[in-house]
C-alpha cells in the first residue's frame, strides 16, 4: 500500500469520526443543527468521504456525500444570511 492509499484510508476514517461526532454532539445537546460547528463538521467530513470513497469507486457514497457537503454548505449560508438580516440596522 502506498503512502498516498494510506492517506486516503486516513481521511476516510477522519471523516467517519467526524461525522459521527457531530451527531453524538447533536444528540446530546452540546452542539445546534444550524449552529456553524455541527454544518462545518458535516461538509469537512462528507468530503472526506467524497474523496475517500471516489477513490475507492464506491460512487453512490461519492454522490451521496456530494450532496450532504452541498446541504451543509447551504445551511451554512442560509444561517450567516440569517443572522446577518438580524443583526443590520
Amino acid at each position: 500500500m502506498s503512502v498516498f492509499e494510506i492517506a486516503i484510508e486516513v481521511i476516510g476514517w477522519l471523516a467517519a469520526v467526524l461525522i459521527l461526532a457531530s451527531y453524538v454532539l447533536l444528540s446530546l445537546g452540546k452542539i445546534a443543527a444550524r449552529g456553524y460547528l455541527y454544518q462545518w463538521m458535516n461538509v469537512i467530513g462528507a468530503s472526506g468521504f467524497v474523496l475517500n470513497s471516489g477513490y475507492n469507486g464506491a460512487l453512490p457514497s461519492a454522490g451521496l456525500n456530494i450532496v450532504w457537503a452541498g446541504m451543509g454548505l447551504f445551511t451554512l449560508w442560509s444561517v450567516w444570511r440569517a443572522r446577518q438580516t438580524a443583526t443590520a440596522p
